[in-house]
């Protein structure tokens, strides 16, 4: 297993569009991406491991710190890794998504180059090709406060990563050909927390080594993220109430819950004081809104304790989503944090801020000749050979896709046949917009916003109205960059499109992705200057009707 390489270097950047950065310090990895076998359900199946691990390694950053990770892959097809949460402030050509970057080919490699600027908190990384995130290829990025920044809470003893997401036990490209035929990927065949999946009252329960251990009378802190691709997780500890202090990046009114819903693509941090009987004890993972019900649970142990089972009695996970939805009601952002701000434009006064635009979207299942399609406002997403991204640098997006191909409101019931295309929403650069998630179908949907955090500021059952206005959370919503919209419910979002570059718009159930439940923001600059957005990089892979073009000439201050 090849090890990553990580130094701390301060270094004077090379690139003119990295210049502009202060110089902060550098990490340097080297990840190696290759198939191989993993049995996290039991039965042996090809996984996308990162330097042989499965999930891959952390990445522990503080605010400001420069990445640097020279990504070598080894798999049989093109590959990409997006950084879901990090904003990649003014650098879209680092996020990761297809529409932004060409896919870095079989037998070669990429190097992103970005910086974790203003961030605080808890996120990871993921594939963005194909279905390669239901084989692995995921792993968990922290964003730490400088010292000279304090936080809302004493230090922990120490710091968890908890990945948590449903499995299935398929290979991805089999996956990928019953979506391609027009079938549906149906029910996950389990869960897995850190990629492991265990059963309550297994034989070694009282043997196996504790996944985290705990020392009686510390308190702990755990970054819970659901890295599936289709269900919602209850997650829960056995006798340990968990205090709220972060989520997606922004810290929280620290309210202390018994569980927590974690939508796909959501992070929490919460702190756990061990302050019970030194034994063992299980975390447990659980579905949410489904008519199956999987579970899986790790084990939570204390220094010194003795070699014992836990008890087989788990806490009830909670039923309905009205209570879900009252959980999220809850959530409050503290304001009384010193840690940095998201959206430096000053909107984190968002409640004053005159809205300039309002986008309604809403979701679909379709069938289109004979396969299911997912659309958003009646009409699917379909990815060119080009990136959109590339295709507006150089100048010839006339060749690759039109802009607006949907519209500010979703078509009328019955208005016509879902289309097929590439939808590009054209943006004006640092306008205020309200964005309101519609969802008409009986499942729960999970929205992610790439490039920006956004303020929720209210969801509800039925169909939305301007009246709903009234009842938004315009003084202390979480900002965060992803979202939940209940069945027959909608979900209002607030921000300013202050960052130039192309920004994906995704459901997280990644089958509703893949087959076209998503969009991009292009949101440009009209200055085409260096203050608002760098240049192309110059290691930068070319892909499409690009690939033989001379370069544009570049942003300047």
């Amino acid at each position: 297993m090849a090890s990553a390489t990580t130094v701390l270097l301060l270094v004077v950047a090379p690139l003119l569009w990295a210049a502009t950065w202060a110089e902060d310090p550098y990490l340097f990895f080297t990840w190696n991406v290759t198939y191989g076998t993993i049995s996290p359900l039991g039965t042996p199946q090809r996984g996308i491991l990162i330097n042989g691990q499965f999930p891959g390694p952390n990445i522990n950053s503080t605010t400001n710190n420069n990445i640097v990770i020279n990504v070598f892959n080894n798999l049989d097809e093109p590959f990409l890794l997006t950084w879901s949460g990090i904003q990649q402030r003014k650098n879209s050509w680092m996020d990761g998504t297809p529409g932004a970057q060409c896919p870095i080919p079989s037998g070669t490699n990429f190097t992103y180059h970005f910086q974790v600027k203003d961030q605080i908190g808890s996120y990871f990384y993921l594939p963005s090709t194909g279905m390669h995130r239901a084989a692995g290829g995921f792993g968990g990025l922290r964003v730490n406060s400088r010292l000279l920044i304090p936080v809302p809470f004493d230090a922990p003893e120490d710091d968890y990563t908890v990945l948590i997401g449903d499995w299935y036990d398929k290979d991805h490209k089999t996956l990928q050909k019953f979506l391609d035929s027009g079938r549906t990927l149906a029910r996950p065949t389990g869960l897995l927390i850190n990629g492991e999946s265990h059963e309550v009252g297994e034989k070694d329960d009282a043997t196996r080594k504790p996944m985290f251990t705990m020392n009686a009378g510390k308190t702990y802190r755990f970054r819970i993220c659901n890295v599936g691709i289709r269900n919602s997780l209850n997650f829960r500890i056995q006798n340990h109430p968990m205090k709220l202090v972060e989520m997606d990046g922004s810290h929280t009114v620290q309210n202390v819950y018994e569980s927590l819903d974690v939508h796909v693509g959501q992070c929490y941090s919460v702190l756990v004081a061990a302050n019970q009987p030194a034994k063992r004890y299980y975390m447990v993972a659980s579905s949410r809104f489904t008519k199956y019900d999987l579970t899986s649970v790790a084990l939570l142990g204390y220094e010194g304790a003795p070699a014992e089972a836990p008890a087989t009695v788990l806490p009830p996970s909670p039923t309905g989503w009205a209570w879900s939805l009252n959980q999220f009601r809850s959530f409050r952002w503290n304001l009384t944090a010193s840690a940095a701000r998201p959206n430096p434009q000053g909107s984190y006064h968002y409640g004053g801020i005159e809205i300039r635009r309002t986008v309604k979207i809403a979701n679909s299942a379709d069938v289109v000749n004979g396969k299911i399609r997912y659309s958003v406002n009646g009409v699917s997403f379909v990815l060119p050979t080009t990136p959109m991204k590339l295709a507006e640098y150089f100048n010839v997006v006339d060749k690759v896709f039109k802009y607006d191909v949907i519209g500010d409101e979703p078509p009328a019931s019955g208005a016509g046949a879902v289309k097929l295309d590439t939808v590009v929403v054209n943006a004006t650069f640092r306008d205020f917009v309200e964005i309101v998630f519609e969802n008409k179908e009986k499942s729960i949907q999970s929205w992610h916003l790439d490039g920006y955090s956004f303020f929720a500021v209210g969801m509800d059952a039925g169909k939305w109205t301007p009246e709903k206005r009234k009842n938004y959370n315009l003084l202390d919503a979480v900002s965060r960059h992803t979202v939940q919209v209940y069945p027959k419910s909608w979900t209002a979002i607030l921000l300013t499109l202050d960052n130039a570059g192309m920004w994906n718009v995704r459901s997280n159930a990644w089958e509703r992705q893949y087959l076209g439940q998503q969009f991009y923001f292009s949101v440009l600059s009209p200055a085409r200057s260096l203050r608002d957005e760098y240049n192309l990089p110059e290691h930068s892979a070319l892909c499409g009707i690009v690939k033989s073009l001379p370069l544009p000439p570049p942003y300047t201050i």
